[in-house]
């Protein structure tokens, strides 16, 4: 699986304009929306909610993955949000987010989801290219640092 497969240009924003996580996701599923890469955007914030509250998605080192499983998606879709500051997300290691990665699948796609969620924890366990993503200025350099990732 390449993340460049669900990553679209149009699907990140830097800086987001959320300062909360709450708003970062609503932000990340409404961009999906506006682009119709999703039909139903108000059932994909109530499951990526539910699962937040199940426990954070903060997984530390300053990434947050949000994701949920929705009925009515084609296929995985993700989108990525660089916030102007960092956001408390209730990561697992008590430090603020400095990038949320949202991804959404259909339902029945559980294997593919999995897989979409290892391959963006692996991508992002490189100390440099955390670091390079964080230092991001723009859209297109976030695009372009998963298009090499992806190699």
């Amino acid at each position: 699986m390449k993340l460049i497969d669900i990553i679209h240009p149009d699907s990140i924003r830097v800086p987001l304009a959320a300062t909360t996580k709450h708003e970062a996701i609503d932000e990340l599923v409404d961009l999906l929306s506006a682009q119709g890469r999703i039909g139903d955007p108000a059932a994909l914030k109530r499951v990526v909610w539910e699962r937040e509250m199940q426990r954070s998605t903060g997984i530390g080192e300053g990434l947050a993955i949000p994701h949920g499983k929705c009925p009515g998606l084609s296929g995985l879709v993700a989108a990525i949000g660089l916030p102007s500051e960092p956001l408390e997300f209730d990561a697992i290691d008590q430090k603020p987010v400095r990038l949320v990665i949202l991804l959404a699948s259909p339902a029945e796609r559980i294997a593919e989801h999995i897989q979409a969620l290892g391959r963006i924890s692996r991508t992002m366990a490189d100390p440099s290219m955390r670091q390079a993503a964080y230092a991001a200025d723009s859209a297109e350099a976030l695009y372009e640092l998963f298009r090499k990732a992806d190699g």
